[in-house]
């Protein structure tokens, strides 16, 4: 008896350790958690314990790798902003901020554009808020994201939505609350509703997480989203190494104003953006750290959630919603800010390319969302109601992406809960660096330049992996 008494003493500290070592994986401290299985698997001889700790020692082996990726982006996306720089020369509102904030590094001889000094990027970044007043969540789902189209059942006609129809819109969209997180504007629409009025229906519809675009308001519309918690205000600024000029008077404003800002990127890799993962993701994450850099030079504290969506294309450079590369780049997008920076972000993805709903569709969308849920997002834009790659938003879809999502969440419930993180395999390009000064340097498109040209497999290398990984696992 007192033989099984030990034993059993031996097992629930080994269980505790397992726990423990677990606890530290779902908290990102993937070393810490590697040292405890490794000690379990080595040093525990009976019970389901050991075993358990080499299937996680050998998944958090690829965890600490992939991790080890994404410090290296959050790093070099800085040592762009600092040694490259953004090309924002031209832009006198711009300039003008950074020369009055002393945030140009003029003793860099080798920049190709206007670099910053790293201690005042450092500075900045460290005043954005990691908390979010009214944070829905992880895997949060929602609609919208302004697809420039409303679809209407049986009819070819395409134009942006009325009065009439947004308001519908809105009504549904609060009758499907209970899956929906955050309603983003779902549409453009016409004359007969201003931005303004567009916003206050939402409000009326939705309690939770909204998003709109407050660039064709007047200030004191625009000023109305001021400390609402539940409100973002979408915006942009840089692409492609630099300023859009249609969008500085309105990102300024926003910031003055206060705001709570979600700091848009949609480049697309090989044609906005560089061509392979690591290089896309450098890219992106530089883009949206400048403009959370000159956010907080003009209003310290500013709230500001990362929004870098990075997209794929298809060979005509169309941006592509049903490939499965799609949610596997904003997933890996999420974790940089989710394991690294701790800024909240805001990912795409649940869509589909596909101009009909057909029950295709609908299937796509949902292996998208749940390839998304699997790997871990915060917020997750373009999820419910979105056809042809975000062109076309349809209530009808809208509809049966939210039935569907509700039946996933119900087997979610009563499946047996996953141990533990799954790895993402994200690929190591040690000439990310090298091949963004390339295209800054050379002022070309991406698509033409060397490193894209080099590596014009990389994503479709990395979706066979996962899925070779995978099927493994299973």
């Amino acid at each position: 008896m007192g033989a099984t008494a030990t034993a059993l003493r031996h097992d629930d500290r080994a269980r505790e350790q397992f726990e423990q070592a677990l606890a530290l994986e779902n908290r990102f401290a993937f070393t810490a958690a590697r040292r405890l299985y490794e000690e379990l698997a080595t040093n525990v001889e009976a019970g389901p314990v050991p075993s358990e700790a080499r299937a996680r020692l050998a998944a958090v082996d690829h965890l600490v790798a992939e991790k080890a990726v994404y410090e290296r982006i959050d790093e070099n996306a800085k040592r762009l902003l600092c040694e490259v720089g953004m090309n924002v020369g031209e832009s006198e509102p711009i300039m003008d901020i950074l020369l009055g904030a002393d945030a140009i590094d003029f003793d860099n001889g080798t920049a190709v554009f206007i670099p910053l000094r790293r201690d005042y990027v450092d500075a900045c970044l460290e005043r954005v808020p990691r908390e979010m007043p009214a944070d829905p969540g992880p895997d949060a789902f929602g609609t919208g994201a302004t697809p420039p189209f409303l679809k209407r059942p049986g009819s070819d006609d395409l134009c942006s939505a009325d009065r009439r129809e947004f308001e519908e819109i809105c009504r549904v969209v609060g009758e499907n609350a209970d899956v929906v997180k955050i309603f983003s504007l779902p549409v453009a629409t016409d004359r007969s509703i201003s931005g303004y009025e567009v916003a206050r229906c939402m409000d009326r519809s939705f309690d939770g997480l909204k998003m709109t675009v407050t660039k064709g308001m007047t200030d004191d519309e625009a000023a109305v989203l001021n400390g609402r918690d539940d409100w973002l205000d979408g915006t942009s600024l840089i692409t492609s190494l630099g300023p859009m000029g249609s969008m500085v008077d309105a990102f300024l404003r926003s910031a003055r104003v206060g705001n709570n800002l979600l700091l848009l990127d949609l480049s697309i890799a090989g044609w906005s953006g560089a061509g392979t993962p690591e290089a896309l993701l450098t890219q992106i994450h530089a883009q949206v750290l400048f403009m959370m850099v000159l956010a907080q030079t003009v209003n310290p504290g500013v709230f500001c959630m990362h929004g870098g969506i990075p997209g794929v294309a298809e060979m005509s450079g169309d941006l592509s919603y049903s490939s499965p590369q799609q949610p596997l780049i904003n997933a890996a997008m999420a974790r940089v800010n989710r394991w690294v920076t701790g800024l909240p972000s805001a990912q795409s993805g649940g869509s589909t390319s596909r101009l009909e709903l057909t029950p295709e569709a609908v299937a796509e969308s949902t292996r998208s969302r749940n390839t998304l849920r699997r790997y871990g997002v915060h917020v997750l834009r373009h999820a419910m109601g979105i056809l042809g790659s975000l062109n076309f938003f349809s209530l009808e879809k809208f509809v049966s992406d939210c039935a569907q999502e509700r039946q996933t969440l119900r087997a979610i419930e009563t499946a047996p809960t996953r141990a533990g993180i799954v790895p993402l395999y994200f690929p190591s390009d040690p000439d990310a660096m090298a091949g963004l000064r390339e295209i800054a340097e050379r002022g070309c498109n991406p698509k033409s330049a060397d490193h894209t040209v080099r590596n014009v497999n990389a994503f479709a290398d990395w979706e066979r992996r996962v899925a070779a990984k995978d099927g493994a696992a299973a």
